[in-house]
């Protein structure tokens, strides 16, 4: 008996040591969960918009005269990479008076609750998606945020002399929030997009149709030039930023891209026309 007891007691000590060392439970890190993997220096895109973001999910900050917006909060220890990078770039965290978040995944909303506890910041985001975080979480669990400000369609938001214009886009969830901004190019000014979910992660013929009417909605609006994306992939953020840094005096910024745009939101449309398709051969 005093053997097994001792046997016991020796395998507690050693999976004792393993978890210690170990604080994920001898569980390795996703590649998009690990800071080390996901880290990426921060840099500046125009006079006032900076990414922030990891390499897989963006976030962006929005600078103003009167404080800072931040676009979406990355996630878990992700979430270092906005205050850090904010820092890196001479920015303030403490100035941060807005978090729009773009829909309620968690890779998006995660960080929220830190950012408003941390540095007072009011998050934003559709009535729909404020639901789904009363809901058990679709990917992975996150620290809800307060619920505060509510953005519906149509709805703007003035900071000092800059001002969002938000829309209500669902599909890749019930309530997307994109924003249509002006950013600036050496005191130029160019009308800016963020199509807040782009995803086809999502199932059902309605969410389908849902998406489709949103990126026609999209694709009737006039005057976008630049594409801020909520996932870098979505707009080739990082190959755009290695052209802005090769860019010479008088070349056209690399980011303001009406035709890419648009050729864009044509792809998207004939992905989510092909998804509906499958989804209405599955409802049969």
């Amino acid at each position: 008996m005093d053997g097994v007891r001792n046997g016991i007691l020796a395998f507690g000590f050693g999976l004792y040591l393993s978890l210690t060392a170990n604080p994920l439970n001898a569980q390795e890190l996703s590649p998009k969960d690990d800071p080390v993997v996901q880290r990426v220096a921060p840099f500046q895109v125009f006079d006032n918009l900076y990414y922030v973001g990891a390499k897989w999910v963006s976030a962006w900050v929005l600078e103003t005269d009167q404080g800072l917006i931040l676009f979406d909060s990355l996630y878990g220890e992700l979430t270092d990479f906005v205050t850090d990078g904010m820092e890196e770039l001479g920015l303030n965290p403490d100035d941060i008076r807005y978090v729009i978040v773009t829909h309620a995944h968690y890779d998006h909303i995660g960080g929220a609750r830190r950012i408003q506890q941390d540095f007072g910041a009011v998050v934003i985001m559709t009535g729909a998606d404020w639901n789904m975080t009363d809901e058990p979480a679709v990917f992975q669990e996150y620290r809800k945020p307060i619920r505060q400000l509510t953005a519906s369609d149509g709805s703007s938001l003035n900071l000092g002399s800059t001002r969002l214009h938000f829309f209500e886009t669902p599909g890749h969830t019930p309530g997307v929030l994109s924003t249509r901004f002006t950013v600036y190019d050496n005191g130029y000014p160019h009308e800016a997009f963020m199509f807040g979910g782009v995803g086809l992660n999502f199932s059902g013929v309605a969410r389908a149709n849902m998406y489709i009417d949103s990126v026609q909605r999209i694709q009737a609006m006039e005057g976008i030039e630049v594409n801020i994306p909520n996932h870098q992939s979505s707009g080739e953020v990082f190959a755009r930023y290695d052209l802005l840094k090769q860019r010479k005096e008088g070349a056209p910024h690399p980011f303001v891209d009406p035709d890419g745009f648009t050729s864009w939101l044509d792809t998207l449309l004939t992905k989510a026309q092909a998804k509906l398709s499958e989804e209405q051969a599955a409802a049969q």
